[in-house]
């Protein structure tokens, strides 16, 4: 499959803080990509609004193009930041 032009990752003009919610997709949208500030496992449903999956083990201080609508609550990674 082709990576389109929508799907490189470029750097980000906005960013938030995540709050995990099982309920409420991001408000800023889907993200480009999320900053992990303290390791963990990040539970997160995709662009698209498939089943939720668990990225395990995340380290500290890395940007992951992860396209993501919305984080769960049973994330343990924090210091979470949505970048768009």
């Amino acid at each position: 499959m082709a990576v389109t032009d929508s799907q490189r990752l470029e750097s980000s003009g906005r960013w938030a803080a995540i709050t995990p919610d099982n309920d409420a997709d991001l408000p800023g949208g889907v993200t480009r990509a999320i900053y992990v500030g303290g390791a963990g496992n990040l539970v997160a449903d995709s662009e698209h609004g498939e089943t939720s999956i668990t990225f395990t083990g995340l380290a500290v201080g890395i940007i992951h193009p992860l396209r993501v609508r919305r984080v769960r609550e049973s994330t343990t990674a924090t210091g979470l930041v949505a970048l768009y």
